[in-house]
Protein backbone atom coordinates (compact mmCIF):
# COMPACT_ATOMS: atom_id res chain seq x y z
CA UNK A 1 0.00 0.00 0.00
CA UNK A 2 1.19 3.45 -0.68
CA UNK A 3 1.79 5.95 1.65
CA UNK A 4 1.81 8.95 0.85
CA UNK A 5 -1.46 9.93 -0.82
CA UNK A 6 -1.84 10.89 -4.64
CA UNK A 7 -3.50 12.96 -6.30
CA UNK A 8 -5.75 11.47 -8.87
CA UNK A 9 -5.49 12.79 -12.51
CA UNK A 10 -7.09 11.69 -15.84
CA UNK A 11 -4.64 9.11 -16.26
CA UNK A 12 -5.35 7.61 -12.82
CA UNK A 13 -8.75 7.50 -13.91
CA UNK A 14 -8.51 5.40 -16.96
CA UNK A 15 -5.70 3.22 -15.45
CA UNK A 16 -8.10 0.42 -14.02
CA UNK A 17 -11.60 -0.26 -14.29
CA UNK A 18 -11.96 0.14 -10.23
CA UNK A 19 -10.76 3.87 -10.53
CA UNK A 20 -13.05 4.56 -13.09
CA UNK A 21 -16.10 4.14 -11.07
CA UNK A 22 -14.54 4.63 -7.78
CA UNK A 23 -13.57 8.53 -9.08
CA UNK A 24 -17.35 8.29 -9.95
CA UNK A 25 -16.65 8.46 -13.88
CA UNK A 26 -14.35 11.26 -13.46
CA UNK A 27 -16.80 13.27 -10.97
CA UNK A 28 -14.60 12.77 -8.46
CA UNK A 29 -11.87 14.50 -10.10
CA UNK A 30 -13.09 18.04 -9.12
CA UNK A 31 -10.67 20.34 -7.57
CA UNK A 32 -13.96 21.64 -5.29
CA UNK A 33 -16.58 19.54 -3.41
CA UNK A 34 -15.66 16.19 -5.40
CA UNK A 35 -18.01 14.19 -3.00
CA UNK A 36 -21.42 16.89 -4.19
CA UNK A 37 -20.05 16.37 -8.01
CA UNK A 38 -20.06 12.35 -7.50
CA UNK A 39 -23.89 12.72 -5.75
CA UNK A 40 -24.91 14.72 -8.43
CA UNK A 41 -23.65 11.95 -10.84
CA UNK A 42 -25.78 9.54 -9.45
CA UNK A 43 -29.20 11.69 -10.90
CA UNK A 44 -28.71 10.67 -14.74
CA UNK A 45 -28.57 7.27 -13.40
CA UNK A 46 -31.46 7.25 -11.26
CA UNK A 47 -33.25 9.11 -14.07
CA UNK A 48 -32.08 6.21 -16.56
CA UNK A 49 -33.60 3.53 -13.79
CA UNK A 50 -36.74 4.68 -13.33
CA UNK A 51 -38.21 2.06 -15.61
CA UNK A 52 -37.47 -0.17 -13.63
CA UNK A 53 -40.19 -1.87 -11.15
CA UNK A 54 -38.33 -0.51 -7.29
CA UNK A 55 -37.84 -4.24 -6.54
CA UNK A 56 -35.02 -4.04 -9.08
CA UNK A 57 -33.75 -0.93 -8.75
CA UNK A 58 -33.27 -1.92 -5.04
CA UNK A 59 -31.64 -5.18 -6.31
CA UNK A 60 -29.06 -3.14 -8.64
CA UNK A 61 -28.44 -0.61 -5.47
CA UNK A 62 -27.95 -3.32 -3.41
CA UNK A 63 -24.98 -4.96 -6.17
CA UNK A 64 -23.41 -1.37 -6.42
CA UNK A 65 -23.09 -1.49 -3.20
CA UNK A 66 -21.28 -4.94 -2.86
CA UNK A 67 -19.03 -4.03 -5.77
CA UNK A 68 -18.42 -0.95 -4.56
CA UNK A 69 -16.56 -2.29 -1.30
CA UNK A 70 -13.06 -3.94 -3.76
CA UNK A 71 -14.05 -0.88 -6.60
CA UNK A 72 -13.62 1.53 -3.18
CA UNK A 73 -10.55 -0.95 -1.59
CA UNK A 74 -8.53 -0.52 -4.69
CA UNK A 75 -8.55 2.50 -5.52
CA UNK A 76 -7.82 3.70 -2.26
CA UNK A 77 -4.99 1.70 -2.22
CA UNK A 78 -4.06 3.29 -4.68
CA UNK A 79 -4.41 6.95 -3.87
CA UNK A 80 -2.94 6.00 -0.32
CA UNK A 81 -5.70 6.98 1.26
CA UNK A 82 -8.75 4.57 2.44
CA UNK A 83 -11.43 7.36 1.85
CA UNK A 84 -10.19 9.71 -0.36
CA UNK A 85 -12.40 12.83 -1.48
CA UNK A 86 -12.15 11.88 -4.60
CA UNK A 87 -13.19 8.40 -4.05
CA UNK A 88 -17.35 9.17 -5.18
CA UNK A 89 -18.68 5.50 -5.89
CA UNK A 90 -19.98 5.72 -2.43
CA UNK A 91 -21.84 8.96 -2.46
CA UNK A 92 -23.49 8.02 -6.03
CA UNK A 93 -24.60 4.43 -4.96
CA UNK A 94 -26.13 6.34 -1.68
CA UNK A 95 -28.03 9.08 -3.45
CA UNK A 96 -29.26 6.60 -6.44
CA UNK A 97 -30.82 4.67 -2.81
CA UNK A 98 -32.31 8.34 -1.61
CA UNK A 99 -33.86 9.06 -4.81
CA UNK A 100 -36.09 5.58 -4.57
CA UNK A 101 -37.58 7.15 -1.80
CA UNK A 102 -38.07 10.38 -3.22
CA UNK A 103 -41.00 11.68 -5.81
CA UNK A 104 -39.75 12.41 -8.94
CA UNK A 105 -40.48 15.98 -8.81
CA UNK A 106 -37.35 18.27 -8.89
CA UNK A 107 -38.30 20.09 -5.54
CA UNK A 108 -38.05 16.60 -4.53
CA UNK A 109 -34.97 15.52 -5.58
CA UNK A 110 -33.46 18.93 -5.02
CA UNK A 111 -34.89 18.16 -1.40
CA UNK A 112 -33.03 14.44 -1.62
CA UNK A 113 -29.85 15.85 -2.48
CA UNK A 114 -29.65 18.63 -0.18
CA UNK A 115 -30.33 16.09 2.86
CA UNK A 116 -28.08 13.42 1.75
CA UNK A 117 -24.99 16.31 1.56
CA UNK A 118 -25.99 17.91 4.88
CA UNK A 119 -25.41 14.40 6.72
CA UNK A 120 -23.08 12.99 4.35
CA UNK A 121 -20.81 16.28 5.85
CA UNK A 122 -22.36 16.79 9.07
CA UNK A 123 -22.42 13.03 9.99
CA UNK A 124 -24.39 12.52 13.21
CA UNK A 125 -24.03 9.75 15.19
CA UNK A 126 -23.67 6.68 14.92
CA UNK A 127 -22.05 8.46 11.04
CA UNK A 128 -19.04 9.86 12.13
CA UNK A 129 -18.06 6.57 14.92
CA UNK A 130 -18.64 4.27 11.80
CA UNK A 131 -16.34 6.29 9.66
CA UNK A 132 -13.63 5.95 11.74
CA UNK A 133 -14.01 2.38 13.03
CA UNK A 134 -14.43 0.59 9.95
CA UNK A 135 -12.29 0.78 7.17
CA UNK A 136 -11.42 -0.22 3.56
CA UNK A 137 -13.98 -0.44 1.13
CA UNK A 138 -16.83 -2.02 3.31
CA UNK A 139 -16.25 1.37 5.71
CA UNK A 140 -15.99 3.88 2.40
CA UNK A 141 -19.41 2.54 1.71
CA UNK A 142 -21.29 2.10 4.90
CA UNK A 143 -21.05 5.49 5.96
CA UNK A 144 -22.70 6.96 3.14
CA UNK A 145 -25.53 3.88 3.14
CA UNK A 146 -26.22 6.10 7.06
CA UNK A 147 -25.92 8.72 5.44
CA UNK A 148 -28.81 7.73 2.80
CA UNK A 149 -31.14 5.97 5.83
CA UNK A 150 -30.94 9.49 7.45
CA UNK A 151 -31.86 11.86 4.53
CA UNK A 152 -34.83 8.96 3.81
CA UNK A 153 -36.48 9.38 7.01
CA UNK A 154 -35.51 13.14 6.91
CA UNK A 155 -37.64 12.96 3.31
CA UNK A 156 -40.17 10.43 4.30
CA UNK A 157 -41.20 13.22 7.32
CA UNK A 158 -41.53 16.04 5.43
CA UNK A 159 -42.98 14.44 2.52
CA UNK A 160 -45.49 13.22 5.52
CA UNK A 161 -45.81 17.28 6.80
CA UNK A 162 -46.42 18.36 3.12
CA UNK A 163 -49.55 16.00 2.46
CA UNK A 164 -51.06 16.35 5.93
CA UNK A 165 -50.99 19.91 7.24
Amino acid sequence: MTTSAKTPNLQFLLQHPAHFLGLGFGSGLAKIAPGTFGTLAAFPLAWMSLALPLPIQWAVIAGLFLIGIPICTITGKALGVVDHGGIVWDEIVAMLLVLTFSPVEWPWWLTAFLLFRLFDIWKPYPIRQCDAKLKNGFGVMFDDLLAAIYAIISLEVLMWITTNY
